[in-house]
């Protein structure tokens, strides 16, 4: 049976800067898939594409790694922390934490886990801002705060030295606590670190990570990556009860392998952070466009005047980042070009011009 043309239902010239999500599938990953597709694989993990995950991850992070393909995003950060803590146990993290505002309370109403959040002035923590909510051990009326997540990168765009996490690490497990990263966005760091994923991650001292493969193509798919064996409990159960337990899970780890194995992880990162960097120099030269944080990976949040973004997004979708200010969040992605930067960089300075 051929495609019939007509069950494409949006326009594929339609194009956007709302989210790295909005992207279509890299191609690679469409043909990992059919690769993996012909007869039949032991499911539920027992099949030699997540037993070559294994191999591929401990060349990118160490001996120790140990991967636990997911769905989502979210799924990975519930259930490495789950995996972490205790019942009474909880995470501190910065109050622009994905898993603080945008997972709808996951990690509360599924993880059972309390969250001790802390303002941060861009959404990096540091060992003093963790030392915020580190307290109360042994106060039986206080959750007890036995792990810290950070974000790599951070909900504002910002990005984490290799030495910041190694300090945050060194502190964390100085108190005792665990050390988990959400890298949802962890090859966009790489690359503008212009470091091996290792140095940030195992080497620096992190216990747990949520890998991120959607951002960066995947059709779907994440994975939890164990990096200190002993920074986890049960989490094989977990997956289960946590219906993070892929029955094809082939499909995942196949798209992982061709992600990370070939290099291509690098590449689209590489591109999505230069095109982020494009667009900032296009805007930031136009009177009435106030820039509001630096743009270190894929990511440029600005300041336009009143009534100026919603014109804008007829043309182009792109997120509010805070209403009360006005801020809008613009996202690159793997697949965003030269002309999509350009084009829309020449509808804001047109709006712009006809606001006077």
């Amino acid at each position: 049976m051929n495609f019939d043309p007509a069950l494409r239902l949006h326009d594929p010239a339609l194009r956007g800067f709302a989210s790295d999500n909005y992207a279509g599938v890299h191609p690679l990953m469409i043909e990992a898939i059919a690769a993996a597709n012909e007869g039949h694989q032991i499911a539920y993990g027992e099949d030699v594409y997540t037993a070559r995950l294994q191999q591929v991850m401990k060349a990118h992070f160490g001996d120790t790694a140990e991967a636990f393909p997911v769905f989502n995003g979210t799924g990975a950060n519930v259930l490495s922390l789950q995996s972490m803590l205790p019942r009474w146990g909880a995470v501190v993290c910065a109050a622009t934490a994905h898993i603080n505002t945008d997972e709808n309370a996951a990690p509360e109403r599924i993880g059972g886990l309390k969250l001790l959040t802390v303002e941060t002035p861009d959404g990096k923590l540091t060992p003093e801002l963790v030392d915020r909510e580190a307290w109360g051990w042994g106060d039986e009326h206080r959750a007890q705060p036995l792990a810290v997540s950070i974000t790599q990168t951070t909900e504002l765009g910002t990005l984490y030295t290799v030495d910041e996490v190694q300090a945050i690490a060194d502190h964390a497990h100085g108190h005792g606590m665990a050390l988990h990263m959400d890298g949802a966005r962890l090859s966009n760091a790489a690359a503008s670190l212009g470091v091996p994923l290792r140095a940030f991650t195992t080497d620096a001292g992190v216990d747990m990570l949520s890998y991120g493969g959607t951002k960066n193509g995947l059709l779907y798919g994440e994975a939890v990556v164990v990096l200190s064996p002993a920074a986890s409990e049960g989490l094989s159960y977990l997956r289960k009860m946590d219906m993070q337990l892929s029955s094809k899970m082939r499909f995942v780890s196949a798209q992982l392998i061709a992600l990370l194995e070939s290099g291509l992880w690098l590449e689209s990162a590489t591109h999505a952070n230069a095109m982020a960097a494009r667009l900032r120099a296009a805007v930031e030269r136009m009177p009435g466009v106030t820039l509001t944080r630096p743009t270190q990976a894929n990511a440029v949040f600005a300041i336009l005047p009143p009534g100026v973004a919603d014109r804008l997004r007829e043309v182009f979708r792109f997120y509010d980042w805070d209403n009360a200010t006005g801020e809008v969040r613009w996202m690159c992605a793997f697949d965003t070009t030269e002309s999509d930067v350009d084009a829309f960089a020449a509808a804001l300075e047109g709006l712009l011009a006809a606001q006077g």
